[in-house]
Order: C-alpha cells, then sequence, then structure tokens
C-alpha cells in the first residue's frame, strides 16, 4: 500500500490514477478517501489523480493525542502528499473539513495551488453559530467515542443536509454511511475535536482571503445551509472566484449529483487552464444597481 510520512512520522495512505496536470482531492469529515471515487474515475482518463486518507482515517495513521490534530496540520499534510510525489503544484479539491484545508493552502502555499474547489465549505465559520458549532462538535467527538462508529454512524449520516442524498440515491447513501461506519471511532473523536472544533472562521481571515489570488470555485447545495452564506461571503471577498449553487442538493455534493459535480469542475479546470478564469472586472461594481452616464 503506498503511503507518505509527514514530518511528525505520521503515514497517509494515498491512491493515485492517470496522468497529466496534477489533481488532488481532500475528503469531508465524515467520508474518506473513497468518497472521491466517482472523480477519480472521471477525471483519470485526463488528469494525474490522487486522493488521501487523511490522519485519523484508516488506513492511514490515528495519532493518539490530540495536539497530533488541528488545521495546520491538515494543510502540512496535504503538502505532503505532494512533496512525497514530488508534485510541485496542483488543481486542489476539497469537500468540506477538505474544503478548509483548500483554502488555508490557498492562503499559506499559493505556488503550489494551481486552483482551487471549495465546496461544502462553511461549518462553524458563521460567527452567529460560531459557539453553537463547537460545542456541537465536541458531542459528536463524545458520541463517537461512547457509542462507537459503527452506532454513530447510523445518527451522523442522517444529517439535515444529507437525507437529500438518501432521497435522490439510497443505494448511494447506504454506500457512504456504511465506509463512515468503517471509520476509526478515536480517529474521528479527535479530528472533530482538534480540527473542526478549533479551525478559525473563515470570517476572521477576510483581509488575507482578498488578497488572495488562486482561482477559485465555490460550489454549495442549496440546502445545506450553514454552507450557503459562507459560500456567497467566499464569493464577496476571494477575487478570482465563482460560485455555483445547486439545487436541492445537501452537502455531500460530489456523491450526491456526481454528474453535474463533475461536469461544473470540468468546466473550471479547463478555464484556469486556459488562462480565462480571472479576478472580477472592476467594472462588475456590486454597489452599482444601474449605469445612468
Amino acid at each position: 500500500m503506498p503511503f507518505a510520512t509527514t514530518k511528525d512520522g505520521l503515514k497517509l495512505y494515498f491512491e493515485e490514477t492517470g496522468a497529466g496536470i496534477p489533481v488532488l482531492f481532500i475528503h469531508e469529515f465524515g467520508g474518506d478517501h473513497r468518497d472521491w471515487e466517482p472523480q477519480m474515475q472521471y477525471f483519470g482518463n485526463i488528469y494525474r489523480c490522487i486522493s488521501y486518507a487523511a490522519r485519523g482515517y484508516p488506513p492511514s495513521d490515528v495519532p493518539t493525542e490530540l495536539a497530533d490534530y488541528s488545521q495546520e496540520l491538515a494543510v502540512t499534510d496535504a503538502i505532503t502528499i505532494l512533496d512525497h510525489l514530488k508534485i510541485k503544484s496542483a488543481h486542489i479539491i476539497g469537500l468540506s473539513m477538505g474544503g478548509f484545508t483548500a483554502v488555508h493552502m490557498g492562503l499559506e502555499y499559493s505556488e503550489r495551488c494551481n486552483s482551487l474547489c471549495v465546496a461544502g465549505c462553511g461549518y462553524g465559520a458563521e460567527k452567529k453559530y460560531e459557539e453553537y458549532f463547537k460545542g456541537v462538535s465536541l458531542e459528536v467527538a463524545k458520541n463517537f467515542e461512547e457509542k462507537g462508529a459503527r452506532e454513530f454512524a447510523k445518527i451522523y449520516s442522517l444529517g439535515a443536509s444529507r437525507v437529500q442524498f438518501q432521497n435522490k440515491n439510497p443505494r448511494g447513501w447506504l454506500e457512504f454511511a456504511q465506509r463512515l461506519a468503517e471509520h476509526s471511532s478515536q480517529g474521528s473523536a479527535f479530528t472533530m475535536r482538534g480540527v473542526q472544533a478549533r479551525r478559525p472562521s473563515l470570517y476572521d481571515l477576510e483581509e488575507e482571503l482578498k488578497s488572495m489570488s488562486v482561482p477559485t470555485l465555490i460550489v454549495n447545495g442549496d440546502e445545506d445551509d450553514h454552507c450557503l452564506q459562507v459560500g456567497l461571503y467566499l464569493k464577496k471577498v476571494i477575487p478570482a472566484s465563482g460560485l455555483l449553487v445547486l439545487p436541492k442538493t445537501g452537502h455531500t455534493l460530489n456523491l450526491e449529483v456526481p454528474e453535474v459535480f463533475n461536469r461544473a469542475l470540468s468546466e473550471f479546470l479547463t478555464l484556469v487552464s486556459n488562462e480565462k478564469w480571472l479576478p472580477r472586472d472592476p467594472r462588475a461594481n456590486p454597489e452599482q444597481v444601474m449605469r445612468t452616464d
């Protein structure tokens, strides 16, 4: 099995397929590297596609100390994968927790990012819900520890922004829920406490985001309520960004509507490769309603 070793000595499992411009897929909290399979298959005939299991997600190592989990470490782990594969830069595609990592990579390692796709990103960022999110994150971590992933997956997989997937594709949703049940209970608990509950709000990074030049596609489902406003905020502050909202769609975008997601992502990557995804035209003044002179 292929592994990359982090600076703190952990092994990260990865998979790759195809050849060409590299594309790195970073999974969400409730998923793992396997949840990118529809994209690995679709884009693997054109790009060099890589997915990996984050620390705490077998077959990657599962550290047993809270200090070994953080947003900063999540970013350096993604860089570790690129370094191990001797990839100078790549398109970075992240969902939810992976979307936060993609944003931070754009801020801290812009030279390593050809572009960013930030999908389903926003949980805990809203200032109004910041404390609530931290509290419920700790409760989720406790449930993973006390009930175990196999039992708690039955509850977590039926969250308000995941039932859309179940309604559209019961078999696909069941596969997602079964993979979640296979996660490390300890790794999930530490990830929730160390990464989810402690990462900075994107609203606190506004000045940095305004100066980030990496081409960025933001994708949200219109029933993924706690990502919608954050997606609109990111569109407003990231100069070379575009926002795609998918109708009647929840959080697990790439699995729930893979054809739509893949098509939109493909067009975005093509535009970036041809230098056609540019910062917003300054004439498109958001304060203007109609021009009068």
